[in-house]
């Protein structure tokens, strides 16, 4: 649950540019995306035809009826026919794959997906305003195992599926976990970039999620603070700003280090998250304080429970 700061708020426009493919593809009815799939035969949908015009009902509760596919099936057609994207498992594929923490990708209808919708909401009420500069936002808590990565990934999901080129930032330069959240391979990411070890891009496009990109941390620095403070991170996210709709950053614990600090700095937002039974009061306040003491502007709390 998001905890209001005292600030005015103000309704928000949000300004997305949806892609061309980003409507409701009425032309492709649920029967062929399925065939497409190789869920359904030929036969098949000539059966659940007949029995969808004996008992006026939907194709695909007709199909589900006859034992032909799933629930989930018919989730995963009308997702394709809404161009909602989203994640497939893929039990047979030998390449790394993006973690099940991804439920916002793998399972769209997922209680937990709508709260992160709901977060997401709140977010583009309280938060988002492009024009004001206000569209880079750290993701911060005071300790490890809060569910700070979680929430910065899943975050980062919705927006993509609302239709914003979205980014996602590993800042945290000691132990990074986006690239095993999403299954990415070694090698150049944010390290690499402020160190001037790389031009190339670091940055890759998620398959299956067409508007999100994620920029990992890259090979882990002996100096991250250091590298957090120089002026080549202000120059990139001013950089990254101007190029995505909404940048999302996960960063280390802010109680340990003070890298979160540097990081709600340069990007001017940050969102704190608390992981109930298990962080304080105490040391929430504390990274709150130490957060907005950086001028950096604390937009809420969240309580995550699991």
């Amino acid at each position: 649950m998001m905890k209001e700061n005292a600030m005015s708020i103000q309704e928000n426009v949000v300004p997305f540019e949806t892609s061309r493919g980003a409507v409701m593809r009425s032309d492709r009815l649920i029967g062929a995306i399925l065939a497409d799939e190789g869920k359904l035969t030929p036969d098949e949908i000539d059966r659940v035809l007949d029995l969808q015009r004996d008992l006026g009902i939907r194709f695909g509760e007709a199909a589900v009826q006859l034992g032909f596919i799933s629930d989930n099936d018919v989730r995963f057609a009308l997702a394709k026919q809404y161009d909602f994207p989203h994640l497939v498992a893929d039990a047979d594929s030998k390449s790394i794959q993006p973690s099940k923490e991804l439920v916002a990708a793998f399972a769209p209808f997922h209680p937990r997906t709508e709260e992160l919708r709901a977060l997401r909401t709140q977010l583009l009420i309280r938060w988002y305003n492009p024009q004001a500069g206000r569209n880079a936002l750290v993701i911060a808590s005071p300790e490890a195992g809060e569910g700070r990565s979680y929430v910065a990934a899943n975050l980062a999901v919705t927006f993509s599926q609302l239709g914003a080129r979205t980014l996602l930032v590993d800042a945290d330069l000691r132990k990074p976990r986006q690239h095993e959240i999403f299954g990415l391979p070694p090698g150049h990411g944010l390290s690499t970039l402020l160190s001037g070890r790389t031009e190339h891009k670091a940055q890759f496009p998620i398959h299956g999620l067409n508007r999100l990109t994620v920029l990992p941390a890259g090979p882990l620095p002996p100096n991250p603070q250091e590298l957090l403070s120089r002026p080549a991170f202000t120059a990139l996210m001013k950089e990254l700003q101007a190029h995505y709709d909404v940048v999302i950053i996960d960063s280390p614990p802010a109680k340990k280090y003070a890298d979160a600090q540097s990081i709600a700095y340069r990007a001017g937002d940050a969102l704190i998250v608390a992981r109930k039974d298990h962080t304080s009061v105490n040391s929430t306040s504390k990274v709150l304080k130490e957060l907005a003491g950086t001028g950096a502007r604390v937009v809420g709390t969240i309580v995550n429970a699991y």
